[in-house]
């Protein structure tokens, strides 16, 4: 009972910090932009700690930082209306195709990885989702006012499937981080639902997981001290989560087609109602 509480204390901390990272990366978008340029700095840190090696990791943690500072400054641009050289460039379309396909490769990375270790009905998922990914420019735009939010208009099976498949890849992959992976991950589902604004998923999910290989890189000790998972891995489980996240996955790639083909995804990737003659 006791190891019980101490799990769920510090899972729904976590969650909670990870919630109140995202408020304030994105009310303060100025701060942010130079916050995460300056994580590179830490740079040494990561290889005197142990905390990154093997090539997934390395990809891994500069395929989320670098776009990171990428996304905070095209809001610092789009949000301040800045014109000219660099911000000008920032602020045209091909920013959202580029942030669509780190998202694409983040997704690809965790699928090859999956297919290594021989979870291939939840790499099936992985290249599902892939698939499914609302295209830029048309679901995705970065405000120009406010906060410069980024706004991607995924659909709550999508956000649905891309956290079940991301539990059950890391469950296989590193069932140490599993309860700590998911903290970010329910952090990026739940903060949307909190605001009435489930355009702010990827956004969320993009300063929860930033922010948590960060702290893996610099602190790697950590999580495995306050909530270490490694004994909850039962290749059965993963096995059979694999296959659900496959049975959920083909029937999704077939609604979103058509909600394409039909003409329907415009209401139906943005939730709003369909306008009746």
């Amino acid at each position: 009972m006791g190891l019980v509480l101490k799990y769920g204390v510090s899972m729904i901390v976590y969650i909670g910090i990870l919630m109140l990272i995202v408020e304030v990366m994105r009310k303060n978008y100025r701060f942010s932009s130079w916050f995460w340029s300056a994580t590179l700095l830490t740079f040494p840190l990561w290889i005197m700690t142990g905390g990154v090696s093997g090539w997934f990791r390395w990809v891994k943690i500069l395929s989320v930082i670098l776009p990171t500072i990428v996304l905070g400054f095209a809001r610092v641009a789009n949000a301040d209306n800045k014109t000219g050289g660099t911000w000008s460039f920032l602020r045209k379309n091909w920013m959202l195709w580029f942030l669509y396909g780190i998202l694409f490769l983040n997704i690809t990375e965790a699928t090859i990885k999956d297919l290594q270790m021989g979870n291939f009905y939840n790499a099936l998922a992985g290249i599902v989702l892939c698939i499914t990914i609302p295209y830029a420019p048309k679901y995705w735009d970065i405000e120009n006012k406010n906060n410069g939010d980024l706004l991607v208009y995924t659909t709550i099976m999508w956000n649905f499937l891309y956290t079940t498949w991301n539990m059950a890849f890391v469950y296989a992959e590193g069932a140490t981080f599993f309860a700590s992976s998911i903290c970010i991950l329910l952090a990026a589902e739940v903060y949307p639902i909190i605001k009435g604004r489930p355009e702010l998923y990827v956004i969320a999910r993009v300063y929860t997981l930033a922010t948590h290989l960060l702290v893996r890189a610099i602190v790697p000790e950590l999580f495995p001290k306050i909530m270490n998972s490694s004994t909850w891995f039962n290749p059965d489980v993963m096995k059979y989560w694999g296959i659900a996240n496959a049975v959920i996955a083909l029937p999704f790639v077939f609604w979103h087609t058509w909600q394409l083909h039909t003409g329907k995804a415009e209401q139906s990737f943005r939730r709003i109602k369909a306008v009746k003659n």
